[in-house]
C-alpha cells in the first residue's frame, strides 16, 4: 500500500476495537485518522460516522478506512451508498485477502460483537497487506 494514512471510525459498539486497532496500526507505522467517536457511553448514530469516512474515500482523500459496529453490517450498508466506495464486510480471515483481490475493496467493517481483538487485528493485517488482483 503505497499510502499508510488510514482513516477509522465506529459506533459506541465499536469505540473499544477501534482504540485497539488503531494503536496497532500506529506501531505498525500508519497514520491513523480516528473521526470517532472516543467514548462508549452515549449512543450514537453509526450512519454519520459512516457517512463522514465514505466521504473522505470517496473523494480519494485517503485510499482506505476501517469501520466498526456491532456486527458490521450496518457500517457496511451505510458506506456503500457512496461512489468509489466498496466496503467490505469482513468476520473472517479467509474473507479478508479476497475482498481485496477480487473485488479491490477500499473499507473494510468489522463487527465487534462478531470479531474477537486478535481476530481483527489479523483481518487488518491481511487485509491491508493484500493487494488487488488486478485485470478482473
Amino acid at each position: 500500500m503505497k499510502n499508510k494514512v488510514i482513516v477509522l471510525a465506529a459506533d459506541h459498539n465499536g469505540v473499544e476495537l477501534k482504540k485497539r486497532l488503531h494503536e496497532h496500526l500506529q506501531n505498525n507505522g500508519y497514520i491513523c485518522v480516528d473521526l470517532g467517536p472516543y467514548t462508549n457511553n452515549k449512543s450514537v448514530d453509526y450512519t454519520d460516522y459512516a457517512s463522514q469516512l465514505a466521504q473522505i474515500v470517496h473523494k480519494g482523500d485517503v485510499e482506505r478506512g476501517i469501520l466498526i459496529c456491532g456486527t458490521g453490517v450496518g457500517m457496511s450498508i451505510a458506506a456503500n451508498r457512496f461512489k468509489n466506495v466498496r466496503a467490505a464486510l469482513v468476520h473472517n480471515l479467509e474473507t479478508a485477502p479476497k475482498c481485496r483481490e477480487h473485488n479491490n475493496s477500499n473499507v473494510l467493517c468489522l463487527g465487534s460483537w462478531i470479531t474477537s481483538d486478535s481476530a481483527a487485528t489479523e483481518i487488518c493485517d491481511t487485509w491491508l497487506g493484500t493487494s488487488f488482483g488486478e485485470g478482473r
